[in-house]
């Protein structure tokens, strides 16, 4: 099988070309391709393939081989890798993904898709819908109490759903620094001290969340930007999560961390994001990088183990 690795501020993904490719058990060759070890190493699997509705459609899926309904760095490499390669040749294009039909414009230098701006849509504020649970209908600096600690976050959709935590608002998260001068009553000074493999299991699994949750762990640094972690369902942290980031820029507006109606900076692992929310119209758009690492073959036969 022929493959293309491309990640989008450092949220890597295994991308086949299903115009010519066939994938049988896309959730089974997810975990495959993943395996940082015995595979291509990436966070995940997506499938571009042709579309009824769009110029071409994306199924994404996770490490752990569940299905993703949306990938906001992954749409950009998917509009890069059909732009590059002939398949969609427009600068301004539709992808049809699980959460609806998308519509991306194309930075190109040189004849290459460089940077992409992507329509991700509304902002889903309705906790029934994102889906939480909650009593009340927005999930707003929700209590939540989570391996025995007290936390706030507020819950936004952008096709998946995601828990968005500001450090200033969860001391307790002190609890979960790696610096043993940061403490519980002190909260955390760094957010790269954040043990996120430990505190962000116990929200992905928690059952107010019944399709498990995305979660992001904020620190404020200004009034246009933003220092994010994400722990991903399915997939853990990774480098950056394109609808986390949008979440993110949505809550930290929502919560009066940031300045409105203006772009918003999300510093990444993997390099920055700008998000940008027309409030009034309820449209969240993100600009970032689409970077080709490396082609290649595998051989889908050949036993792993």
């Amino acid at each position: 099988m022929k493959f293309t690795k491309m990640h989008g501020t450092g949220n890597d993904y295994v991308y086949v070309n299903c115009f010519e490719e066939k994938v049988f058990e896309p959730s089974k060759l997810a975990i495959r391709v993943s395996d940082r070890h015995m595979g291509i190493g990436s966070d995940g699997l997506i499938l571009i393939c042709p579309s009824k509705e769009a110029d071409c459609r994306m199924e994404m899926y996770n490490a752990d081989g569940s299905r993703g309904k949306m990938c906001g760095n992954g749409i950009r490499c998917v509009a890069k890798y059909v732009y590059d390669n002939g398949i969609v040749p427009k600068t301004h294009m539709t992808v049809e993904t699980d959460s609806g039909i998308k519509t991306l414009d194309l930075t190109v230098v040189h004849d290459k898709c460089k940077k992409v701006k992507v329509n991700m849509g509304a902002a889903e504020l309705i906790a029934k819908k994102v889906p939480v649970l909650s009593p009340n209908k927005i999930a707003m600096y929700e209590p939540i109490e989570v391996d025995g600690g007290s936390y706030h976050y507020t819950a936004v959709s952008m096709g998946n759903p995601h828990a968005v935590l500001f450090l200033d608002d969860n001391k307790e998260l002190g609890k979960y620094s790696s610096d043993p001068e940061e403490n519980a009553e002190t909260g955390l000074s760094s957010l790269d001290n954040l043990k996120i493999e430990e505190i962000g299991p116990k929200f992905e699994s928690h059952p107010n969340f019944p399709e498990r949750i995305n979660t992001e762990f904020i620190r404020v640094l200004s009034h246009d930007t933003i220092q994010m972690r994400v722990w991903e369902r399915g997939s853990g942290e990774t480098m950056a999560c394109g609808t986390g980031a949008c979440a993110a820029a949505v809550a930290a507006v929502l919560n009066e961390k940031v300045d409105r109606d203006i772009p918003i900076t999300v510093k990444l692992r993997g390099g920055e994001l700008v998000i940008s929310w027309d409030e009034k119209r309820n449209q969240v758009y993100m600009t970032g990088p689409a970077v080709t690492v490396f082609t290649g073959e595998i051989d889908v036969t050949e036993p792993i183990g």
